[in-house]
């Protein structure tokens, strides 16, 4: 891929990465808490891989954790260690947000609350704060 063409798709990871979020304050704000934290993690992956693309790198995965330990020291120009929690939050808002069978006898959209969905969009806010200025 040539650098301009990784250089766009940093730029449209990282667009539509803030869409997700706008459309987690939407669903916060109308109270579908669980699509809210599932749209965090989405925007944080999105986030990261915008990362990737833009350091010349191919992402590959879902777990923000994962994405961010992979980024080769050499190809990194930040301290992940203060992005690590907040990414944890998000990786475990993947499945269980969305399946009825992630959770046993429950569904989603019983046992996510207000509290856990403004949590999730504050990690995600984090990160893209942090990385956006890097990109």
């Amino acid at each position: 891929m040539s650098r301009e063409k990784e250089m766009d798709s940093a730029r449209r990871w990282l667009e539509q990465a803030k869409a997700d979020i706008r459309a987690a304050e939407i669903s916060l704000n109308g109270g579908s808490y669980e699509w809210a934290c599932f749209q965090s993690q989405q925007a944080g992956e999105k986030i990261i891989k915008a990362y990737w693309y833009h350091r010349s790198l191919d992402p590959w995965g879902h777990s923000l954790v994962k994405l961010l330990n992979e980024i080769p020291g050499d190809r990194r120009d930040f301290d992940i260690t203060g992005l690590l929690e907040d990414a944890m939050l998000l990786d475990k808002m993947y499945i269980p947000t969305r399946y009825p069978n992630g959770l046993p006898d429950l569904i989603p959209a019983s046992v996510y609350s207000k509290k856990e969905a403004e949590a999730a969009i504050d990690a995600v806010k984090k990160i893209l704060a942090r990385i956006e200025p890097l990109l």
